[in-house]
């Protein structure tokens, strides 16, 4: 009688969009044994909310329908798939002032989510079984046979490989690159803060126009874009102002938001920093990554903001980390060996480092256009309409089903040669730019 193959084991460190949505995955293949470790006891709202692009629904859809479906129940009523939505970016300041640059993220069920509400919606996905709270990670130990992690309270887990999707300040991504290497911590290079305010759509309405509680704009201008998310359903509104060139004091302190310096903003625009300067204390100081070399080394990976954090002016990071998760979830759908391991992270590697980082570039030049820092373009909306119109169509358009497969190919082809654990190369055709 054969003897019945073991399961491989993975550990997910983290347990936030990436590491549910992988979760989600997995748990569909009877060959794989998944835990998630999350470190905090309960999920907060924390950031503007997300208004998901057309790849990140694209990207769930591949995990499978009920991921995509817990996305829509969660951010809209029922009815409402099959409307299209996109972000609206428009000048607030200058002489063309009023203008409209841009149409992002246009989707056909897309729509706004707090990030609370989409973890929930991913999280009743997951068995309450495979995943534990309060779990955060203190050590990363390989061995002949997997990786050990320890855990500040002291407990253990082993595991033959782990995906560490622990977020910007990464404990793996520390392991993997080291804590030394240049492109470990996070970086503010351009010296951004958020200043964001979290309200009741009712009491926004009373001093906004009402438009902007029920879309997603972006209102440009030198000293500051405005924006405006709705949430859970449309009974909350997140406001902001993200300021380029910030001065911190010595012990980063934040000045305070001033509405005198926007009054030759657009009004609508002058109306939102009025709105947000009565109460900032939903705000935080944005960062993201420098490009690491490798997303993995050995039987440890890292996926989502530990990989490839991005300033959130591109509204693609969560995107980016489904796709992470939707490339992983293929992959590891052909591991049944441990000894395949290492081939299926660098096909993964191979294949996502390269789009994720390119976007991390692209959230980076997002900035810059939107605080008028960008070689003029403001001055030329013709020119801002087609860089918009290109940018878009890579974060939004992107083949992921193709991006799956030339993974496929990249880990079939490694383990079909027996170099199980080798570098793999991104195959020519795999669109990066």
């Amino acid at each position: 009688m054969a003897k019945e193959q073991r399961k491989i084991k993975i550990a997910i460190v983290g347990g936030g969009i990436a590491g549910l949505a992988l979760g989600a995955g997995l748990k569909k293949k009877d060959h794989i044994d998944f835990h998630i470790y999350e470190s905090v006891p309960a999920y907060k709202d924390v950031g503007a909310g997300l208004a998901l692009h057309m790849n990140a629904i694209k990207a769930m859809t591949l995990i499978g329908p009920e991921v995509r479906q817990a996305y829509f129940s969660k951010a809209m009523e029922m009815g409402e798939e099959d409307k299209e939505m996109s972000t609206e970016v428009i000048l607030a300041h200058g002489p063309n002032k009023g203008e409209l640059v841009a149409e992002l993220g246009k989707a056909k069920g897309r729509k706004t989510v707090s990030r609370a509400d989409l973890l929930d919606g991913l999280l009743d996905l997951v068995p309450k079984e495979n995943i534990s709270f309060k779990k955060r990670l203190e050590r990363i130990e390989e061995s002949n046979d997997g990786v050990r992690i320890t855990f500040k309270d002291g407990s253990e887990a082993h595991a033959d490989c782990m995906i560490g999707a622990d977020g910007i300040h990464s404990a793996t991504r520390s392991f993997i690159l080291g804590p030394d290497h240049p492109a470990t911590e996070p970086k503010n290079h351009d010296g951004w803060q958020i200043y964001r305010t979290m309200v009741t759509s009712e009491f926004a309405r009373e001093h906004i126009n009402p438009k902007w509680t029920r879309t997603v704009p972006i209102l440009l201008g030198p000293r500051g874009h405005i924006n405006t998310i709705p949430l859970n359903k449309g009974t909350r509104l997140s406001a902001g102002v993200a300021v380029r060139g910030v001065k911190f004091g010595t012990k980063g302190e934040v000045p305070d938001l001033d509405p005198e310096m926007y009054k030759d903003y657009s009004e609508d625009a002058q109306r939102i920093v009025r709105l947000v300067a009565r109460d900032t204390s939903a705000s935080w100081t944005a960062a993201d990554h420098d490009h690491a070399p490798t997303y993995y080394k050995g039987c440890v990976a890292m996926m989502g903001d530990a990989a490839h954090a991005s300033m959130p002016f591109a509204s693609n990071g969560a995107a980016q980390a489904l796709e992470d998760a939707a490339v992983l979830d293929h992959l590891f759908s052909k591991v049944t060996k441990p000894e395949q391991i290492g081939a299926a992270f660098s096909a993964y590697d191979a294949t996502r480092r390269p789009r994720s980082q390119a976007v991390v570039d692209l959230a980076r030049k997002f900035g810059r256009i939107y605080a008028y820092a960008e070689d003029g373009m403001h001055e030329d909306p013709t020119k801002m309409k087609q860089f918009f119109g290109g940018a878009a169509g890579f974060t939004n358009n992107a083949d992921l089903q193709r991006q799956n497969d030339d993974a496929m190919k990249l880990f079939e082809s490694a383990i079909g040669t027996g170099a199980n654990g080798t570098e793999c190369v991104a195959p020519e055709g795999v669109e990066v730019v």
